[in-house]
């Protein structure tokens, strides 16, 4: 072999083994990340030491952050206004009309784009957002006004079947956005419900509507939910909804609009599932190279893939197949996770050393929740980089040997 091939290979010799023995500096952030300042004081990086008595302290950090408002533990109290509760009428909805001994007036009507129910011969008589009662005692009096009776007579205004309503949601939500929820598709409709007289639904409450928008940040103020409904705002307070304390909900119509404030915090007891939560995490993953031979043999996704929500980054980690492997190898592996605060929009990058983590006390204290959208990226041990250096510097070589 030529001197200069010598020279060259021993270049990449060189350069080999600085690839494989140099550490990268840390990542750098805008946020506050080392004093705790960052959306999760979890992303602060651990100490080199480890304390035998270690305090866990990250969870009373985030809190301390926190602006006014009630916090999920909190008991609540919360009774739905009157306007809100019950069965209430919207756009679209289709409900059966009777008037006792009057075929004139019965039949099936659907509740019109301007909020009126209109029966031929009658004014329109509003009905978005009013109980069938009401509009039942409405009908009555206009039909005894418009002279067809002298006495109001029995009446009967039934459900047949609700329509889905587009409505609005925003603020601490994960994907704010204008949605459509309620309504079913016509291959899942039951005909035998169909032909029933009533109707009864779940898809138009409140805590659909949420999820619809991705679910409650970790952030949301639940204590004070808004509802704005006909220019009229009402304030909600959902924590019993969220912590299983009672079932209390609101039904949605056509028009409404939802905002959820902030505290400005992050709230350690929301990344649970919950019926306002998302209903899971979507990760980016990269560089799955050594504990398994490949995304598709290690069963996961191309770009992405799902991990319930509340999931922590080392389970996460280990999910996606980074931890393991031969001791030797594999002992000195860190992995990256990039995140985006929601609140302020700017992401945020912190590395963990793998076997440190999983070694440590306190391990929880530095141990963040990943959220929707979140990516993750593993890096292989010093010891592994070499090998495949070496590996790569074998083949040359040998391309080089059958070289005149």
């Amino acid at each position: 072999m030529s001197y200069s091939r010598n020279a060259f290979l021993g270049s990449c010799i060189g350069i080999g083994l600085l690839a494989g023995c140099s550490s990268a500096p840390q990542p750098e952030n805008i946020a506050e990340v080392e004093t705790g300042g960052a959306y999760q004081a979890q992303y602060r990086m651990p100490p080199k030491g480890r304390d035998a008595e270690s305090n866990l302290v990250a969870e009373q950090m985030n809190a301390q952050k926190c602006r006014r408002g009630g916090k999920v533990t909190e008991p609540s109290s919360f009774v739905a206004p009157a306007v809100l509760r019950g069965e209430r009428l919207s756009r679209n909805d289709l409900v059966d009309v009777r008037v006792a001994d009057d075929d004139t007036f019965n039949g099936d009507y659907v509740i019109s784009r301007d909020g009126a129910l209109k029966l031929p011969f009658l004014s329109p008589i509003p009905a978005q957002g009013r109980s069938p009662d009401a509009v039942e005692a409405d009908i009555a009096a206009a039909l005894v006004r418009e002279g067809f009776y002298d006495e109001p007579p029995r009446i009967s205004v039934r459900l047949a079947d609700f329509a889905g309503v587009s409505i609005a949601v925003s603020g601490a939500v994960f994907e704010a956005q204008a949605a459509r929820i309620g309504g079913q598709r016509g291959e899942d409709i039951d005909t035998a419900r169909q032909a029933a007289l009533g109707a009864s639904t779940e898809a138009r409450n409140l805590s659909v509507a949420l999820r619809s928008a991705g679910g409650v940040r970790p952030d949301a103020d639940l204590s004070s939910v808004e509802l704005t409904r006909a220019g009229h705002k009402h304030i909600l307070d959902l924590r019993g909804v969220f912590a299983g304390r009672d079932a209390m909900d609101v039904m949605l119509l056509a028009g409404d609009e939802i905002t959820v404030p902030s505290r400005a915090c992050f709230q350690d007891e929301m990344m649970r599932p919950g019926p306002i939560s998302p209903p899971g995490v979507t990760l980016f993953l990269s560089n799955l190279t050594k504990p398994a031979a490949g995304n598709a043999v290690s069963a996961v996704g191309r770009s992405v893939r799902e991990v319930p929500y509340g999931t922590r980054f080392m389970q996460a980690v280990i999910d996606t197949n980074c931890v393991g492997g031969a001791r030797a190898t594999s002992a000195h592996r860190s992995a990256v996770l990039m995140t985006r605060d929601p609140i302020s929009g700017i992401s945020t990058v912190i590395e963990r050393n793998i076997e440190d983590m999983l070694r440590r006390a306190d391990r929880d204290d530095y141990d963040p929740y990943v959220l929707p959208g979140d990516a993750i990226a593993c890096y292989d041990s010093s010891i592994t980089n070499l090998a495949e250096v070496v590996g790569v510097l074998g083949a040359i070589a040998a391309v080089g040997s059958l070289s005149p």
